[in-house]
């Protein structure tokens, strides 16, 4: 669901950059206040996992579509809101940057449609009152599941609402909708089900790790920790090999409505300036190396070292981004204390 540049006019692009910027400072300020430090180093490593996941797209039975989990909900569950936010924030971030995966003008409506939905409003309203307690698994797999295909469903919609605002592009509202959010239920209710999945895992290794838990325990987060770091690199470096090639919700909503599943960006100073940045800036677009006309892949070979490559070092500078930001955050806090104190 990322949105390209073409969809958005530079005052609403802008509008939204402002909006997730202010989010960022605000979210930084409330983490650098939590005293509960031990979230640190998920944060790196859930941030890690959710940009390897996000690689693999999953098709979408008789759609000829495809998505793939957006991984804010999970986030707000393990690492709470405010985490949760900054942690997809840099996902969102390195892969406007490095891998040309959605635009740089779009980036504030990403972040806000697929960070600040399902951490503000998905985890508090919809998930946390149906999981209780977390104890009961039926009580889990439901929150997980409606949160997930609801905050979807919000963030189909803000996709819309923006592209209309815009009005740079030739997609009808209510025809534009009435593709987007069916399309992304569909991809909603299996984020869900991969959602709970995780999280029952968790539950049953290390319960303390949920916000939901009425079994406070301290987390023993080595075990958790390792495994996603190893299944973060597993994803990214072999497992999305077999990503489907199908268009996503979006670009499929897209092609449905104009028959072109990309829309070309207007002539403007803005979008070509922030297009030319893009394309110096992304190393690896498109989660490969950049080919030349005389380069092509083995079309009998789901093998592409390009794309491992990708998968590995964007996990990897995620991890650094993300484990950055949480050590950051947390030595002001410390030092915020000392003074105090002194």
């Amino acid at each position: 669901m990322h949105m390209s540049d073409a969809l958005l006019s530079p005052v609403v692009g802008g509008t939204f950059w402002a909006v997730s910027a202010g989010m960022i400072g605000w979210s930084a300020r409330k983490t650098a206040a939590d005293s509960d430090g031990s979230k640190t180093v998920l944060m790196g490593v859930l941030g890690a996992f959710v940009f390897a996941a996000q690689m693999i797209n999953f098709t979408i039975p008789g759609t000829g579509s495809s998505g793939h989990i957006g991984g804010g909900l999970l986030l707000a569950v393990l690492l709470g809101p405010w985490r949760a936010f900054i942690t997809l924030a840099s996902v969102l971030v390195i892969q406007a940057l490095f891998f040309a995966d959605g635009g740089l003008l779009a980036l504030g409506c990403n972040i806000f449609n697929m960070a600040f939905i399902p951490a503000f409003i998905a985890w508090p309203f919809i998930y946390r009152p149906i999981a209780g307690s977390g104890d009961s698994p039926v009580r889990l797999a439901t929150a997980s599941i409606a949160a997930a295909t609801l905050g979807l469903l919000a963030g189909a919609f803000s996709v819309v609402l923006q592209t209309t605002m815009s009005g740079i592009s030739d997609l009808p509202f209510n025809t534009f909708m009435l593709f987007m959010l069916p399309i992304h239920a569909a991809i909603g209710i299996t984020e869900g089900v991969l959602t709970w999945g995780v999280l029952a895992f968790i539950r049953s290794t290390e319960p303390g790790l949920l916000q939901t838990t009425s079994e406070i325990r301290a987390p023993k987060t080595g075990f958790v920790t390792a495994s996603l770091f190893v299944a973060a690199l597993a994803i990214g470096g072999t497992l999305s090999w077999f990503a489907s090639s199908n268009p996503d919700g979006l670009e499929w909503s897209i092609a449905k409505v104009t028959g072109k599943e990309e829309l070309a960006s207007p002539d403007e100073h803005a979008h070509e300036l922030l297009a030319g940045l893009q394309e110096q800036a992304a190393i690896l677009p498109d989660y490969d190396f950049r080919h030349t006309d005389n380069q092509t892949t083995s079309p009998n070979s789901p093998v592409n070292v390009g794309t491992s490559f990708s998968g590995i070092a964007g996990s990897l500078m995620v991890l650094l981004l993300s484990g950055a930001a949480g050590l950051l955050f947390r030595n002001r806090r410390n030092n915020s204390a000392a003074a105090t104190q002194s």
